[in-house]
């Protein structure tokens, strides 16, 4: 059932509801936790929605612009945070962040080229005709520049206010005290005030920072849906079981103790235990299980699994929020929310820059009025060191390699969707890979075939073949597509049928064929004592018998499939000296099979979801910092425990969108591609951090007057040139980025 949460106007599924409250004899939803503690706050004022919710932000503290978390600092917004409110209204919010500054970008740009053209050093430069420096044009000029201040400049404004508020001046900070002390002292001096205005460096400032902010933005920008695609996992309907009738019903409507019929390849709808029937269950999305479980009367079953090839009656036993699914939507959330914010390197350099500055143009001012200079030189002595502290190639050093990088990613085949995971991607001591899907295909192919008997191995795969030929069975698949490799004739069987949950029977020639299952064999009295056939599963390799007259002939051991890349995967990895292991809900024996044919450093069996983000805290308690790679549900709220979650493109959806980054490709090889461009974009970053703090070095000075004893002092206008040229260096080195 779709309700809608109060306080953000999120559709969520009942059941996957954070939290719910009881007003007045009516029920309201919450997608998390923090809006549910809103609606405490003030029941009335969301109650009175009859459940509608308003237009997000009409509450929620989201509809000013600044007001959204993380914008305070250069990188925009945090992870924890762009993900942390169930990833629903941040997303539309964050979108709406970058038309913003995208928008404010073009109306500044606009008003700065008449700014630019009313410049008397410009017009020198460009050699324009004196007519353009009419007696209004400084009035003009303060007027167009007092728009893109408080127009363009405010997102740096408000940002500021945030940042002092918190204590953590960063860029915001920097940005605004710039363009402030640019715009005042300007403004002054149009209106009498002797001196030189900063009108064209003010405007270009702030357009370059705006682009910075759009760029970056643009390029981190992501939706985050992981608890609605979860949610999406359970059909909507069950076929409930009344006085022998069958009745579909919402899967709301169903309690403890109902009956529910689950017929052949559709998704069992909630936690129960069989009744009824025999038949093999699909919980791979689920329990990483690679093989499908046989199930039949007083065994579990689990809501979302997919029912094989029979019939079941379910007795529900788990309904809502103790579902394993509903659990599994919890862990995925609250790994979400407790995520912490990292601060990229523009923001850590920025802290610096704003001390420097402060102090610097302090001690400028300060220091030249004591050497007897008249106050006019000394201001503009402070107005110089507070703008060139703010250059424009700091504003862009991040942005433009990040936006370089994601650009080659995506040609690469890697989505990337949090640029700060992505940073943390290059000091990567760890990779922990899902089994099931990630290091192997996830499909079974035939590994050995035994003969026990005087037929052939060709044959008995031959045989076997040609009866699951007519099955949809994972195991009949893997049969048939190893005869077809071989290129094995098959021939047409004859009275093929279904031995639910055991195998397949037909007949060629006249003569009954079966594949069935060990515990079929057991059944029929016979006991094949090969110690080939028990080495094989004791690797924890499903094993199928070929009964040829009811006598067993062969068998055959299948396996989920090694991915061919995963050695290669391995291997680059540890050639960058990343340790390497696996965690799989799948058997020990699995477990350790794949893990000695690919030489993983360790592994994990027989984990279940809950505790394979317990694993991922594990590893990192020991000091690493490590990267969960997977596709598939279960591996879910690992991925976001883990420091930098990787999902292969061709898994859930909701493996993706628990992600940092996503493989396009099932290729486990592109791991260490993703740590090859993280390592040199972080080395860009580096360069041009180091280029344009090292400007500042040398330019603060300057602007200052420390030259000017012999005559040398830094004027405004060459500031403002040297900015550009750091600008255009930081921009050439960001394009010469290498994926």
């Amino acid at each position: 059932m779709k309700v809608k949460d109060p306080v953000c106007g999120m559709e969520i599924e009942a059941a996957a509801a954070a939290e719910t409250r009881e007003l007045r004899g009516k029920t309201f939803y919450f997608c998390s936790a923090s809006c549910a503690e809103k609606f405490d706050k003030d029941p009335e004022a969301y109650a009175g929605t009859s459940g509608e919710g308003p237009e997000p932000g009409a509450h929620g503290g989201h509809a000013g612009h600044g007001e959204h978390k993380g914008h305070a600092g250069h990188g925009g917004m945090a992870h924890g945070e762009h993900k942390g409110h169930g990833g629903h209204d941040h997303h539309a919010h964050h979108a709406q962040m970058v038309a913003d500054f995208r928008r404010r970008f073009w109306v500044s740009l606009g008003l700065t080229v008449p700014i630019l053209l009313l410049s008397p050093l410009v017009q020198r430069f460009l050699g324009l005709p004196e007519a353009l420096a009419f007696p209004g044009a400084p009035y003009l000029q303060l007027a167009l520049a007092s728009a893109v201040y408080f127009y363009g400049g405010w997102p740096f404004l408000k940002g500021m206010w945030e940042e002092l508020g918190k204590r953590q001046p960063g860029m915001m900070t920097l940005i605004a005290l710039a363009i402030s002390v640019a715009y005042i002292y300007s403004a002054a001096v149009v209106l009498g005030l002797r001196g030189q205005v900063f009108f064209w460096e003010l405007a270009t400032l702030i357009d370059v920072m705006l682009l910075g902010h759009w760029i970056e933005m643009r390029s981190v920008m992501g939706a985050s849906k992981a608890l609605e695609e979860l949610a999406r996992l359970m059909p909507s309907t069950a076929h409930l079981m009344v006085n022998g009738a069958v009745k579909d019903v919402p899967i709301e409507a169903l309690k403890p103790g109902d009956r529910v019929l689950v017929k052949p390849g559709e998704k069992i709808p909630v936690d129960g235990v069989v009744i009824e029937g025999r038949t093999t269950v699909n919980e791979s999305m689920l329990t990483g299980e690679s093989r499908p479980v046989e199930k039949g009367e007083g065994d579990e079953v689990i809501g979302g699994a997919i029912n094989g090839e029979s019939a079941i009656t379910v007795e529900v036993k788990r309904t809502g929020d103790e579902t394993y699914l509903a659990q599994v939507i919890d862990l995925v959330r609250k790994a979400q929310e407790a995520r912490s914010k990292t601060q990229d390197l523009a923001n850590r350099a920025a802290l610096w820059l704003t001390l420097i500055a402060i102090g610097g143009g302090t001690a400028t001012l300060l220091g030249w009025l004591g050497a007897g200079k008249e106050f006019n030189f000394a201001l503009t002595r402070m107005v110089t060191v507070m703008v060139i502290a703010c250059p424009h190639a700091l504003g862009l050093a991040i942005p433009l390699v990040v936006s370089v990088s994601t650009a080659i990613a995506a040609r690469r085949g890697f989505l990337i969707r949090d640029r700060t995971a992505f940073e943390r991607a290059r000091g990567l001591q760890a990779v922990v890979f899902d089994k099931t899907g990630t290091l192997t295909l996830g499909q079974f192919g035939v590994t050995d075939v035994v003969a026990l008997s005087d037929l052939p191995e060709e044959e008995v795969l031959r045989l076997a073949a040609a009866v699951e030929s007519r099955s949809e069975h994972p195991i009949a698949t893997g049969i048939v597509a190893a005869a077809r490799e071989r290129g094995i004739d098959l021939p047409e069987p004859q009275d093929v049928k279904a031995i639910p949950g055991r195998g397949v029977e037909g007949k060629l020639d006249g003569e009954a064929i079966q594949v069935v299952s060990p515990s079929y064999l057991a059944e029929q009295g016979h006991d094949p004592d090969d110690p080939r056939v028990k080495e094989l599963s004791a690797q924890g390799k499903t094993v199928v018998y070929l009964l040829v007259g009811g006598k067993p002939v062969g068998a055959i051991a299948l396996a989920d499939m090694i991915r061919p890349e995963s050695r290669e995967a391995v291997e680059r990895l540890k050639a960058m000296g990343i340790k390497v292991l696996m965690l799989t809900g799948d058997a020990e024996e699995v477990a350790k099979w794949v893990a000695g044919e690919l030489g993983l450093d360790d592994y994990f069996a027989q984990v279940l979801p809950h505790e394979k983000a317990e694993v991922i805290k594990k590893v990192k308690a020991q000091g690493l910092t490590v990267a969960m790679v997977g596709d598939g549900v279960n591996d879910a709220p690992a991925l976001v425990e883990a420091d930098v979650g990787i999902a292969i493109g061709a898994g859930t959806d909701v493996a993706i969108e628990s992600a940092d980054i996503v493989l396009v490709r099932n290729d486990p090889r592109d791991i260490a591609a993703v740590i090859g461009l993280a390592r040199a974009t972080y080395g860009k970053m580096v360069q041009n951090l180091g280029w344009a703090t090292g400007y500042n070095s040398f330019a603060i000075p300057l602007a200052a007057g420390a030259l000017y004893p012999v005559g040398v002092v830094l004027s405004p206008a060459l500031g403002a040139a040297l900015m550009a040229l750091s600008t255009v260096i930081v921009a050439i080195n960001a394009r010469l980025l290498k994926g």
